[in-house]
C-alpha cells in the first residue's frame, strides 16, 4: 500500500487561501493631503500599464494553466498588488517601486540565446520556445535576503525541461543566465560602478532538481515586467537575489560563474545562497522574516522549509559558504 508522508512544511492545499481572496484592490483612504492622493494616482496608473501589457501579451492565450498539487504552501497567498508592486530589479532603480519605470522594458521581440558547452548554439525566440515547454503553475514561498517574503503562484516550467531543450554536452557542470541590458530603457544601468549585465548560476545538479522552476506566468497571467517577463529563475529554497529576471542567455560551462552580488560584495553574498535562520547576514538577523502585506513576522526555515528536497545536494560540500 503506498502511503503518502507529508513534509513538514506541507498544509493541504484547500487551506491555502484562493487568489480570488486577494484580488480585491484596497480603496484610497480619504482625506489623503493632495500629495499623497497623486502619489497613489501615479501608483494605480502604473498599475494600469502593468495590466495593459498582459492584455496584449501574445503569451497570454496560455493562462492560467494547471496547478500542480505537489507543490502547497503554510501561508496565505500574497495579495497579487503587494507582490507585482514590490519589487527588486537594480536595471530599473534601487528602490522598490521600479515597477512604474519597469513597464518600458520592450518584450517583443524577445531571443533567448543556448550557447556554451552544448550540442548546437543557438538563438529562440521567446514565443516559440514557451509553446515548447510543458506549462503548470506551482505555489511557492519567496524568501528575499533582505529578510521578507511573499507566497505567490508561479506558471512555468522546469528548468530541467529547459535543459533538455538546450541539449548540453556531458562536460557542462554549470549553468550561466543573463538578464537583458537595455541602456534604452533600463535607467539603472547608468550605475556604472555595477558589473552589468546581472548574472547568476547554479550546478547542472540544482539545475535538475525539480524544484528550480523558470517561471513566464504570475496569478494566473503573463509574468509582469517588474517581476521578471518574460522569463525568470524561481529557486525556493535559495534567496531572492538568486532568481535571476528577464533572462535573454544561458551559458553551459564547466566553470562556476560569478554572480552579479557576488562580484559585487562578494563578503556579503555567494555562489549557494541558500536560506539559513541560523547563519545571518554580517549587517541583519536572518532569523525571522516579514511577510509581504501582513508585516507578520514569522520564523525562517532552513533552505526555506524545502529541506527534504534539497538538502542532499550539498551533503558533501559542509566546507563551503553554503548559506550566503
Amino acid at each position: 500500500m503506498l502511503i503518502k508522508v507529508k513534509r513538514g512544511w506541507e498544509m493541504p492545499e484547500r487551506a491555502a487561501t484562493p487568489e480570488s481572496v486577494f484580488m480585491n484592490r484596497r480603496e484610497l483612504s480619504k482625506g489623503l493631503a493632495a500629495g499623497s492622493i497623486l502619489a497613489a494616482g501615479a501608483g494605480l496608473f502604473g498599475m494600469r500599464q502593468a495590466s495593459a501589457s498582459v492584455e496584449t501579451d501574445p503569451t497570454a492565450d496560455l493562462y492560467p494553466v494547471d496547478r500542480n498539487p505537489k507543490y502547497v504552501l503554510d501561508r496565505d497567498i500574497t495579495n497579487e498588488e503587494d507582490a507585482i508592486t514590490y519589487n527588486n530589479f537594480f536595471e530599473f532603480g534601487t528602490h522598490k517601486g521600479i515597477y512604474n519605470l519597469a513597464q518600458e522594458m520592450p518584450l517583443r521581440p524577445w531571443t533567448v540565446r543556448f550557447d556554451g558547452l552544448v550540442e548546437e548554439e543557438r538563438e529562440v525566440d521567446f514565443d516559440t520556445l514557451v509553446r515548447a515547454m510543458p506549462l503548470e503553475e506551482r505555489l511557492y514561498r519567496h524568501r528575499c535576503v533582505e529578510a521578507w517574503s511573499m507566497a505567490v503562484p508561479w506558471s512555468g516550467f522546469t528548468l530541467a525541461a529547459l535543459i533538455d531543450y538546450a541539449k548540453p554536452l556531458s562536460g557542462a557542470k554549470y549553468v550561466r543566465m543573463e538578464t537583458l541590458a537595455d541602456e534604452e530603457t533600463m535607467p539603472g544601468l547608468r550605475a556604472s560602478w555595477y558589473p552589468w549585465p546581472y548574472v547568476e548560476g547554479l550546478t547542472m545538479e540544482e539545475a535538475r532538481n525539480e524544484l528550480t522552476f523558470i517561471a513566464t506566468g504570475l496569478y494566473g497571467k503573463p509574468i509582469p515586467k517588474q517581476s521578471g517577463a518574460p522569463l525568470r529563475l524561481v529557486t525556493p529554497w535559495k534567496y531572492g537575489f538568486k532568481a535571476i529576471k528577464s533572462i535573454v542567455r544561458f551559458s553551459f560551462t564547466d566553470e562556476r560563474p560569478i554572480g552579479f552580488w557576488e562580484e559585487t560584495q562578494g563578503a556579503e553574498y555567494g555562489f549557494w545562497a541558500n536560506v539559513n535562520p541560523e547563519v545571518p547576514h554580517p549587517r541583519w538577523s536572518q532569523a525571522t522574516e516579514r511577510v509581504l502585506g501582513t508585516n507578520e513576522r514569522v520564523p525562517t526555515l532552513l533552505y526555506n522549509g524545502y529541506e527534504e528536497f534539497v538538502a542532499h545536494l550539498y551533503a558533501d560540500k559542509q566546507d563551503e559558504r553554503l548559506f550566503m
